[in-house]
C-alpha cells in the first residue's frame, strides 16, 4: 500500500494571519539564503555594488510592517526531497520562510517592470528608489569569482529576471518545475512557463555544476570586499556642494552651474581609486603557471623592465579611465572600452620598438595594451580585446609592437618551443624564432592586409611539459592583439565516430590548410578566436575519378557568433592553389559541435567543357535531391548531376537519423 509522508506544517496553519514574530525568525535564520536569492534575480544593469545593496534592501522590506495588520501567508509549494548527491540544494519547506521568499522575489522582479506610460528609457521605478541600508564612502563587492562565474554571470544578464527567478528558484531552493511555475505566478510573472523553459536551457549541460557556480562567492551579496569610492572626485563634490550654497546667498543663477557639476560627478561617473592606482595593480609569481589548473591569463607572470616604473603605468590608468583626445582608441567587435571596476593585472610593461607598452588584463574578460612613444612627441595608442575563456592555445600570446609588415608578441610563460612557417610552403619545415628574456619574439612577418596572397606566415608554438599539455599547434595574426588559433578536423572514416578537432601540424592538415590560408584575409580584424579546417566530405567527380575535397572553414569570435566558408578543391597542379569559396555564411552555429551536419553545393566544369552540379554533405547525409531546373538524387552524402553553367538548382538532403538539411548559401 502507498506510503504517505506528513506534511511539514509550521506553528501557523496556511491560511491564517502570519504573526510579525515568525516572519522575522524566518528571515533572520535564512537571510544569506534570501539575499542571495535576490542579488540573483535583480538586474544586473544595476552594477555589483547597487546590487548588492537593493538584494539586502528587498530582504529587510520583506518583513511585515505593522504588527496591527499582519501579513497573510503564502502557501507552501510543493517541494520534492532531492538528496545532496542529486545536485540540488534543499529549500526550508515552512511557511514564515516561503512567505518571505515570495515577497523578496515581488520586490526583485518590479526593478524591471515598467509601466506602459513609463518611458522606456528610464530604470524601472523601483531601481530608482533609494536603496537601504545606505552606504556612504564605500563600494561594495562580492568577490570575483574565476572564468565560469563570469560566464554565467554574463548569461543571466542576458535573461529577464523571472527566467533568473526560476534559475535561482531550483538551484538554491531545490524547488521542483511546477512549484516554480506557481511560485513566478504569484509573484506576478507573465509567462511562468516559458521562463521554466528558459531556465533549464541556463544549467545545460551539467544543472549540479551550475548550481555550485551559483552557489560561490561570485552570487554572495553576504561576504561582499570593500573598496572606497572616488577620494578626489568625492572631494570635489563637497566643495561644490559648499561652493553652490555660498553662491545661492548672492546669486541663485549660478547655482543651477554648480548643480550641474555635482551631477556630472555622480557616484559611478569615474573609476574608483584603487583601479587607478599603480600600487594596487594585481601581479602573478613567476611560477605559479606551473602550478594551477587554470592555463589562461591570470596565470602570467608580470614581465618587462618599466613593471615598476609607477608614472609610466599611472599614465597607462589615467588614458584608459579617461581617454584624452590625443589617445587613439581601438576594440575589437564585441569588447567594451570602459574602464575597469576593480584593479586590472598587469601583465608587461617594458620599451618595444621605440615604444613604452603597457599589457593589462582585466578581470578575466579583456586585454588592453597601451602603448606611447619614447620619442616625437606623438599620441598614445589605446587597445582592447576580449580575452574571455583563454586556454593554453588562445592564450599562449598577444601583439605587443606592429611595425611596418612585421609584429612582435609576447608569450606565455608554458610556451617552450617558438618557430615560424608559412602556411603556403607545406612542405617547409618550421625555422627557429628567436624569443627574449622577458617573452618578447623577434619581429614575425605579417599576412598580407590585401593585395597578393604569396605567403601566410604563422606561429608554431609547444607547450611545456610542465603542464602535461606538451604539444605543437599554430596561431596566426588577424590583426586583433590574440592571434587565432589554427586547427583541423580529418575526413570522416568509414564506420568510425566523428572526429574532433585536432592541431593543425601534420601533413593533411598542412596541405588542406595551403590551399585555404589566403581566405583567412576575410577575417582580419573582427575579433577571431580560433579558424578550424573541417573536411566534411570527399567526392569522386565524373569523367574522369579523380577526387575532390570539400571543406568547411569555421571562425569563432571571442564573442560567440561564427561565421564559416565553405570551400571545394578541386585537382589543382599545385598545392597551394586557392580553393574555391562556394558558401559564405554569418552568426552560424554550423560546423560546430551544435550545427554537426552540413550540405553544400557548387557548378563545376569538367575538362571535356561539360557543367555539372556538385554537392556534398556530412557523415550523417544518406541522401541528396537536386530540384528546380536540373533534377537528379543520389543515395549517399554527394551527387554529380549534368547541368547548365547558371542552372538554378535547389538542393536538399536527407539525413541517416531522420529529418532533411537544406544546402549553406
Amino acid at each position: 500500500m502507498p506510503i504517505h509522508q506528513p506534511t511539514q506544517r509550521s506553528a501557523t496553519a496556511p491560511g491564517e494571519p502570519l504573526a510579525v514574530k515568525q516572519a522575522e525568525a524566518a528571515l533572520v535564520e535564512h537571510y544569506p539564503r534570501l539575499v542571495r536569492l535576490a542579488y540573483v534575480v535583480l538586474p544586473p544593469s544595476l552594477g555589483r555594488h547597487r546590487r548588492v545593496l537593493a538584494a539586502h534592501g528587498a530582504v529587510q522590506r520583506a518583513l511585515p510592517v505593522t504588527r496591527t495588520a499582519p501579513a497573510r501567508m503564502a502557501q507552501v509549494p510543493a517541494q520534492s526531497r532531492r538528496s545532496p548527491e542529486a545536485g540540488q540544494a534543499e529549500a526550508p519547506a515552512n511557511a514564515p520562510y516561503a512567505s518571505m521568499r515570495l515577497r523578496v522575489l515581488r520586490t526583485a522582479l518590479a526593478y524591471e517592470r515598467r509601466p506602459r506610460w513609463w518611458p522606456g528609457r528610464l530604470p524601472a521605478p523601483a531601481a530608482l528608489r533609494p536603496a537601504l541600508p545606505v552606504v556612504w564612502g564605500l563600494r561594495l563587492f562580492p568577490r570575483a569569482g574565476g572564468v565560469d562565474e563570469l560566464a554565467l554571470d554574463r548569461a543571466l544578464s542576458e535573461v529577464p529576471g523571472a527566467v533568473r527567478a526560476a534559475f535561482a528558484l531550483q538551484l538554491l531552493d531545490g524547488l521542483p518545475e511546477t512549484a516554480v511555475r506557481g511560485l513566478l505566478a504569484e509573484a506576478g510573472v507573465e509567462d511562468p512557463a516559458g521562463a521554466v523553459r528558459r531556465a533549464a536551457r541556463l544549467g545545460r549541460p551539467d544543472p549540479g555544476a551550475a548550481q555550485v557556480l551559483l552557489r560561490s562567492g561570485e552570487f554572495d551579496p553576504c561576504t561582499v570586499q570593500t573598496r572606497p569610492s572616488d577620494l578626489l572626485r568625492r572631494r570635489h563634490r563637497v566643495r561644490a556642494a559648499a561652493l553652490a550654497a555660498a553662491l545661492c546667498v548672492v546669486a541663485g543663477t549660478l547655482a543651477v552651474a554648480a548643480e550641474k557639476e555635482v551631477r556630472d560627478e555622480a557616484p559611478g561617473a569615474g573609476v574608483t581609486v584603487p583601479a587607478l592606482d599603480p600600487a594596487a595593480l594585481l601581479r602573478t609569481a613567476a611560477e605559479q603557471w606551473a602550478d594551477t589548473s587554470r592555463i589562461d591569463f591570470t596565470a602570467w607572470p608580470v614581465r618587462g623592465d618599466r613593471r615598476g616604473d609607477g608614472e609610466l603605468l599611472g599614465r597607462a590608468l589615467r588614458a584608459w579611465s579617461e581617454p584624452s583626445g590625443n589617445v587613439q582608441v581601438s576594440t575589437t567587435p564585441g569588447t567594451v572600452g570602459v574602464p575597469p571596476a576593480q584593479p586590472p593585472r598587469l601583465l608587461f610593461a617594458g620599451e618595444v620598438d621605440g615604444a613604452a607598452v603597457v599589457l593589462f588584463h582585466d578581470g578575466g574578460v579583456r586585454v588592453v595594451r597601451y602603448a606611447e612613444p619614447l620619442a616625437g612627441g606623438g599620441g598614445a595608442a589605446l587597445d582592447f580585446a576580449r580575452t574571455d575563456d583563454a586556454d593554453v592555445t588562445t592564450g599562449a600570446a598577444v601583439v605587443v609592437s606592429r611595425t611596418g609588415e612585421k609584429a612582435r608578441f609576447l608569450l606565455a610563460p608554458w610556451i617552450s618551443e617558438t618557430s615560424t612557417r608559412d602556411l603556403l610552403a607545406p612542405d617547409t619545415p618550421g625555422r627557429p624564432l628567436e624569443v627574449g628574456p622577458d617573452g618578447i619574439t623577434a619581429p614575425v612577418e605579417r599576412p598580407a592586409a590585401g593585395g597578393g596572397c604569396d605567403a601566410w606566415p604563422v606561429l608554431q608554438l609547444r607547450s611545456s611539459e610542465r603542464i602535461v599539455e606538451n604539444h605543437a599547434f599554430l596561431v596566426t595574426d588577424l590583426g586583433d592583439l590574440a592571434p587565432a588559433h589554427l586547427t583541423y578536423t580529418p575526413k570522416p572514416g568509414r564506420g568510425a565516430p566523428a572526429r574532433q578537432p585536432r592541431e593543425a601540424t601534420g601533413p593533411e592538415a598542412l596541405l588542406a590548410w595551403a590551399r585555404t590560408a589566403c581566405s583567412l584575409r576575410a577575417l582580419s580584424g573582427s575579433g577571431v578566436r580560433a579558424v578550424n579546417n573541417w573536411a566534411f566530405a570527399e567526392q569522386r567527380l565524373p569523367e574522369g575519378g579523380a577526387s575532390a575535397e570539400w571543406l568547411c572553414t569555421r571562425a569563432d569570435t571571442w564573442r560567440g557568433p561564427g561565421r564559416v566558408l565553405v570551400q571545394f578543391l578541386q585537382p589543382a597542379a599545385s598545392p597551394t592553389a586557392p580553393a574555391a569559396v562556394v558558401a559564405d555564411r554569418n552568426d552560424t552555429a554550423l560546423c560546430s559541435r551544435f550545427g554537426q551536419h552540413i550540405l553544400a553545393g557548387t557548378h563545376w566544369k569538367a575538362d571535356s567543357g561539360r557543367w555539372y552540379v556538385l554537392a556534398a554533405g556530412s557523415r550523417a547525409v544518406n541522401r541528396i535531391e537536386a530540384t528546380g531546373q536540373v533534377r537528379g538524387t543520389a543515395g549517399g552524402p554527394t551527387l554529380a548531376v549534368r547541368a547548365p553553367r547558371d542552372a538554378s538548382v535547389e538542393l536538399t538532403a536527407r539525413l541517416r537519423e531522420g529529418g532533411t538539411l537544406a544546402a549553406v548559401r
